[in-house]
């Protein structure tokens, strides 16, 4: 795995200083455990057609320009670092970070193997327990009621599964999967029971 880590060092600076005071489900934590689910993708995919430093930059910015955290145009975050560095792939970061969206990308597959590998390690973010954390924060951040926070369950994180583009995305969604379903269970059950 040849991985710039210098490169991805300053990245990881810039991005704790851009998501300092941004939280419910999209800070640092998020952005860091999407790093860690791409590199971990990358290395059990083809390791060896694949470029790590690529994966790890755009994993890193992927949320950089995000409309629900920033007031930016065409990228302005990412462009903005990436220029810094004189990285001579910018345009494949920028790509990539904008082929990640769920809502921006409805039926249309990822252009790389890089770009499906990100898309899916922030879409297992979306999955399981830290999944239903993220999707409440959000949810209550935004003034949302109970009720259409859980729509969102319905409308985006149950199909992610099947939306995986790598084999082994779609292994680790799996589980993820089967525990939103329990929960959802559990939820339903709990909100209908009747006292006697």
């Amino acid at each position: 795995m040849l991985l710039d880590n210098d490169l991805i060092e300053k990245a990881k600076a810039y991005v704790q200083t851009l998501f300092e005071n941004t939280t419910a489900g999209h800070g640092i934590d998020h952005i860091n455990r999407v790093l860690e689910n791409a590199l971990y993708i990358a290395k059990h995919e083809e390791p060896t057609s694949l470029d790590f430093t690529l994966i790890a930059l755009s994993a890193l910015l992927h949320d950089a320009d995000d409309p629900k955290l920033f007031k930016t145009q065409n990228n302005e975050n990412a462009r903005l670092f990436l220029s810094s560095l004189d990285y001579p792939k910018t345009e494949q970061v920028i790509t990539i970070i904008n082929e990640v969206s769920f809502s921006k990308n409805k039926g249309k597959k990822p252009s790389s193997k890089e770009a499906m590998i990100v898309q899916d390690a922030d879409r297992l973010d979306a999955l399981g327990a830290i999944g239903i954390a993220r999707t409440f924060a959000y949810g209550q951040s935004h003034n949302r009621s109970l009720e259409d926070t859980l729509k969102h369950f319905h409308e985006k994180l149950l199909l992610l599964k099947d939306l995986m583009n790598t084999k082994t995305g779609f292994y680790l969604a799996q589980s993820r999967h089967e525990f939103l379903l329990g929960f959802l269970s559990e939820f339903e059950r709990e909100m209908h029971v009747i006292e006697s």
